[in-house]
């Protein structure tokens, strides 16, 4: 294997400890570096073995760990559509049985034993999972996080402290492969906050208070046809996000669609084609960017550009959270967003009635969607006849 390595993978070729605990900042790369020593392990062997990646959710596994592990297979040319079972999340390399388990599949965690466990964000998880998981692994554990969390966790009070375990501290800096842009995007949350530069860019311990949306469920799917999309534009650090959104009762649902850097008009535009978004269903879309909208339009697509004014960013925010939100586990940039999204605080460190500028193109375009279809409903309302008390923004 001739794939590229940083500190992570060789702190684990000299690791002797059952335990070993990577906390890391954003990009430092151990998810990945994890997963390649776990591959070059399997294909060193000559014994059968077990070896489980774990994560909260199917989706955010399929999403992040199991991305990675198809990806580095399929660099090396070891990837075998026959090896990988679908329906049992299993890949059969050499003498290895790699097996993706979520915790949502209670089946799963107090299933067979297996040699060696690596869990992927383990701090989603609660302290019974970690032990269902521990008790059933013969050889290594591995797990890895983002230290957003309080000292309290089982993972400071219990993991760390064990005399079997080995600790680990990486940031973007130690990953020498990243791009400009994702390091430059990094860098700017020294400029948004200084407990998000603490976490996020230092890889060191810190607790996110002031969350603007703290509660949130996650569902499974959808539904199928979606009364609106939000669409908020970026191209280098930022990215184009697309959402679907529906609104049923009191009831908020949204499902991530789209997130992506470096989209141009035309990409935008085959996409929309390609993923088959329905051209009548309106899309609610960023204001600041006319001729995107113009271009969007001539394509075909019911694009309207979204109403801003003085207060139309609490505006937003005021009318999500006046409905019981969830999304699907599948929308993990969403999540990711809605775990950080926090209100700005003043020098002080006082919170203020306004959002921080992070953690927010999703958002950003579900505030789009909820305020025009706001809108929208009381414009009819009003043809109608009826007095609907309507509020500027």
């Amino acid at each position: 294997m001739e794939l590229k390595t940083n500190k992570v993978f060789r702190q684990l070729e000299h690791s002797t400890k059952r335990v070993s605990v990577f906390q890391g900042g954003s990009r430092s790369g151990k998810t990945y570096n994890i997963i390649l020593w776990l591959i070059k392990e399997a294909l060193q062997s000559e014994e059968p073995k077990i070896i489980t990646i774990c994560r909260a959710t199917m989706p955010a596994l399929k999403g992040t760990a199991l991305r990675d592990f198809m990806d580095i297979l399929d660099r090396v040319d070891k990837f075998k559509p026959d090896n990988f079972n679908k329906s049992e999340m299993t890949y059969q390399l050499g003498q290895t049985l790699f097996e993706f388990i979520s915790i949502d599949q209670p089946q799963k965690i107090r299933g067979r034993k297996r040699n060696i466990l690596f869990i992927n964000e383990a701090n989603e998880l609660t302290f019974e999972s970690w032990m269902q998981l521990l008790i059933r692994t013969i050889d290594k554990v591995i797990i890895d996080y983002n230290p957003s969390m309080t000292p309290e966790h089982w993972i400071f009070k219990d993991v760390i402290t064990r005399n079997d375990s080995d600790f680990y501290k990486s940031t973007y800096r130690d990953n020498p492969f990243l791009e400009p842009s994702l390091v430059a995007e990094i860098e700017h949350l020294q400029q948004v906050d200084s407990n998000y530069w603490k976490i996020y860019g230092l890889g060191e311990p810190g607790i996110i208070d002031g969350l603007i949306f703290p509660q949130f469920d996650q569902i499974d799917t959808a539904p199928a046809t979606p009364q609106a999309y939000g669409l908020d534009f970026g191209y280098t650090n930022d990215p184009t996000a697309l959402v679907a959104v529906t609104i049923e009762g009191d009831t908020l649902t949204l499902d991530e669609k789209l997130y992506r850097t470096h989209m141009r008009n035309s990409d935008i535009i085959n996409w929309l084609r390609e993923n088959n978004i329905n051209r009548l269903t309106p899309i609610y879309a960023d204001s600041a960017e006319p001729k995107t909208i113009d271009d969007l339009y001539l394509a075909g697509f019911n694009v309207h550009p979204a109403t801003k004014g003085k207060d139309s960013i609490m505006y937003g925010i005021d009318l999500i959270r006046s409905y019981k939100l969830q999304v699907t586990k599948s929308s993990l940039n969403l999540i990711k967003e809605l775990r950080n999204y926090t209100f700005a605080k003043d020098k002080e460190g006082k919170a203020i009635n306004a959002p921080i500028d992070a953690f927010n193109h999703l958002l950003d375009a579900s505030r789009y969607a909820v305020s025009m279809m706001q809108r929208s409903k009381h414009e009819y309302k009003s043809i109608m006849g009826v007095n609907t008390n309507t509020r500027r923004f």
